[in-house]
């Protein structure tokens, strides 16, 4: 079988381009995707269905190394489990590190050897071959682990630049955020508070709070939000 996963970290991203990348190079792959942020792979749902789905000779194609992992340690040792288990990785735009590659090295190093009809010549010789065998060995695994920690820099570049915007709008005297006692209205928020208003006991309804965040399926925190502003309006 031929899977395919995507990800993004946020609903307002836009997933298709990974979807169609994959398809063009596998068009019978079975896509998994899934909107999730954060580093830790293991935490997501789709991504955890799937490895419990694939088996040894089973193939997994990303669009690039960092829809697997953005965690350079947890990324190279996830890599290296599936490689073991001989389940393929492809990855369209880091191609080098696809498990292939590196399967090709590994076989390698255990072909390389020579005979010279020499005892002691031949001993050296594939002794040298090896040590050169397990360099080439070690010089992919590194390769792999330097595209997880390229990716994991990424997300540490991207929050270190946040992180020195908001900074340099703080001290140049911009608004951060809401103005403090702002109320941010959304079509949600609107839909809430009217259902809250017509169920609720403390406008007349006929249900108890809690009651009332269930039937309209938000939070209790939320609940108490919307509750709160609705009996400042009305005291206004």
């Amino acid at each position: 079988m031929i899977f395919g996963y995507c990800r993004i970290s946020t609903s307002k991203q836009n997933i298709e381009r990974q979807l169609r990348n994959i398809r063009e190079a596998f068009p019978m792959a079975d896509i998994k995707q899934e909107v999730y942020t954060g580093t830790k792979i293991l935490n997501r749902p789709e991504w955890n269905k799937l490895l419990k789905k694939v088996k040894a000779g089973d193939t997994i194609v990303f669009d690039s190394v960092s829809r697997m992992s953005r965690n350079a340690d947890e990324g190279f040792t996830t890599y290296m489990d599936l490689y073991n288990k001989n389940i393929n990785l492809i990855f369209l735009k880091e191609q080098t590190i696809n498990t292939g590659s590196y399967k090709s090295l590994a076989d390698g190093q255990i072909k390389l050897s020579v005979s010279t009809n020499d005892t002691d010549t031949d001993e050296l010789v594939n002794d040298i071959l090896s040590v050169v065998s397990k360099y080439v060995s070690k010089l992919a695994e590194k390769q792999i682990r330097l595209a997880f920690e390229q990716s994991e820099k990424e997300v540490v570049d991207l929050h270190q630049r946040t992180k020195e915007g908001i900074e340099t709008a703080r001290l140049s005297g911009k608004q951060i955020g809401l103005p403090e006692g702002t109320k941010l209205t959304t079509k949600k928020s609107i839909a809430a508070k009217e259902q809250i208003k017509k169920h609720n006991n403390t406008f007349g309804g006929s249900l108890t709070n809690e009651e009332t965040w269930k039937l309209i399926g938000i939070s209790k925190t939320a609940f108490y939000k919307y509750k709160n502003e609705l009996l400042e309006e009305m005291n206004k």
